[in-house]
């Protein structure tokens, strides 16, 4: 029996939809005040295509952030949560990457650094085809958009087939889960890898000290740190951090945001990320035979990284986009049994049977880097894991390290116990109500009922005493970072909001119209009631 088999046959049997139970009336009514602030918070950031993080700082449009919007703001406005990921999508690259940053015209350009003369997304990123029409970064985030697509389209069916949502989004999401499984599976072993820590989303962990401690910093005289305009400097990454981020974004700039050695950027991709309805035949081609076969990096910088949650997002939206191409009558066979064999590599490649918990990989270092960040917890989000890896993340949750439950009410980013804990500083210890979100969902897909319920009445109270905060000290539950933060309201309005009544969940589950999947089988798979509701 290979790899693949045995974990399969040992995986977990939570193969249901994600189904929160119903509020209790108490906490309904306190809820509901809650529900109407953060709509406030998502409409104040809205900018007419697409909503901004934070109105001052962060001002343009971030990848990971407008799918997390989306699944909050599909319960106010399904219609709004559509255009948010069309108007991503609409910026992604002709090799199918999609950029982290799509970048306002009318906010000036000492708004946010990098800005786009940075990046030089039109000219240095020609080959690997980037649009003209729009400025983008050149580095990615984490592909949370295939299950958001997803549960915007659940939030009201009839809208979204109307419209023609799905038909449009899932070559776009093809395209660019192809790029990851191509073009990025730089250690040959099948995962999908970062060349920038930015691209991993958790900015600063201290995951990434080792790999970044062989990267020469640009000066600091040749940047200008926007952020520190908005933000305390002790809540965020150092100058030494952005010298480091700054050089390795200018290297891969240089070389025309190219991936992989031996190849031309861009090459790999199927040129349009929107030419055609392709289904599964082809999707992933290239899938595990990066160039750097037998171990070593294929291609990037200084910088290669197989990262846990990444990667463990990746696999949930490969599950989404099998559901998505069966909505659209197309089979999703080939995109399930590629999940598997995802998640398969996953265990094979990142867990850490000591540690109790997922680690990073470093492709130009010693193998898995010996810190515990909440990156390596997320992966419980996946059903299919091995009954004994998902045990074993319950208590590494609830041990010392990150102590849920006990010292701690919110996972923090990084090990309580850990050298680099700073309860304050980014991603180095504060709790972020995204991590907590998908934890939440891990906890209750593989039977945690307690615990998830728990730390969804942690989420939804301190989103609202924090007035929806970036982040918050995971002992206090102080605000740290920005407050009013789009993804915080957006996720706080996901786990607020009610399920539907059951003949509701029938009428979406059983529809007569031709390609409708039945429900059930995913993590995400929720049926909400939708409408237009502004």
């Amino acid at each position: 029996m290979d790899r693949t088999a045995q974990l399969t046959a040992r995986s977990t049997p939570y193969e249901i939809a994600y189904d929160p139970p119903d509020l209790p009336p108490a906490t309904q009514a306190s809820t509901a005040s809650l529900h109407v602030r953060a709509a406030r918070v998502l409409a104040a950031n809205w900018t007419g295509r697409s909503t901004v993080p934070s109105r001052r700082l962060y001002p343009h449009q971030w990848s990971w952030d407008s799918a997390f919007i989306a699944i909050g703001l599909r319960h106010v406005s399904p219609l709004r949560a559509q255009t948010e990921l069309e108007t991503l999508l609409a910026a992604q690259w002709a090799d199918g990457r999609v950029p982290h940053i799509v970048f306002n015209p009318s906010v000036p350009l000492d708004a946010y650094f990098p800005s786009p003369d940075f990046w030089r997304s039109a000219t240095a990123g020609r080959a690997a085809g980037a649009p003209r029409t729009v400025q983008t970064s050149g580095i990615v985030q984490p592909p949370v958009h295939a299950l958001a697509a997803w549960l915007v389209h659940r939030a009201d069916p009839g809208l979204s087939r109307a419209r023609g949502f799905l038909t449009r989004v899932y070559p776009r999401l093809a395209a660019w889960h192809r790029y990851l499984l191509h073009r990025r599976d730089l250690g040959g072993g099948g995962l999908a890898c970062v060349v920038h820590p930015w691209e991993q989303g958790m900015d600063n962990s201290p995951c990434w000290d080792a790999p970044l401690a062989r990267i020469t910093p640009a000066p600091a005289r040749s940047f200008r740190r926007a952020d520190l305009d908005h933000g305390a400097p002790e809540d965020r990454p150092t100058d030494l951090d952005y010298g480091r981020y700054v050089r390795l974004a200018a290297d891969y700039r240089e070389r025309g945001y190219r991936d992989r050695a031996g190849g031309k950027p861009g090459d790999g991709a199927g040129g349009e990320p929107g030419a055609g309805l392709r289904g599964d035949r082809g999707a992933g081609a290239g899938e595990g035979h990066g160039a750097g076969a037998g171990g070593g990096p294929g291609g990037g910088g200084e910088f290669a990284v197989e990262d846990p949650a990444f990667n463990a997002l990746l696999i949930a939206s490969e599950q989404a986009l099998a559901r998505i191409a069966e909505e659209l009558g197309v089979a999703g066979s080939a995109r399930r049994a590629r999940a598997a064999r995802l998640t398969a590599a996953l265990v094979e490649r990142l867990w850490d049977p000591a540690a109790g918990m997922f680690l990073c990989r470093d492709l130009h270092g010693d193998g898995l880097v010996p810190e515990r960040g909440v990156s390596g917890l997320v992966p419980l989000l996946l059903p299919g894991l091995p009954r004994d890896v998902a045990a074993a993340l319950v208590r590494t949750l609830r041990g010392p390290h990150f102590s849920l439950g006990d010292r701690t009410r919110l996972v923090p980013s990084y090990d309580l116990l850990g050298g680099a804990f700073d309860p304050h500083r980014y991603w180095r210890g504060p709790a972020w109500f995204n991590t907590n979100w998908l934890l939440e969902r891990g906890l209750r897909t593989h039977g945690e009922t307690a615990a998830a319920d728990a730390l969804r009445a942690a989420v939804l109270e301190l989103a609202d005493a924090t007035d929806f905060a970036e982040y918050t000290d995971p002992y206090t539950g102080a605000a740290c970072g920005a407050t009013g933060f789009s993804w915080t309201a957006a996720l706080a309005l996901d786990l607020c909001h009610e399920r539907p009544a059951p003949h509701d969940r029938q009428r979406l589950d059983k529809s007569t119209q031709k390609g409708v999947s039945p429900s059930g089988g995913d993590t995400f798979d929720r049926s909400d009631k939708g409408g237009d509701r502004g």
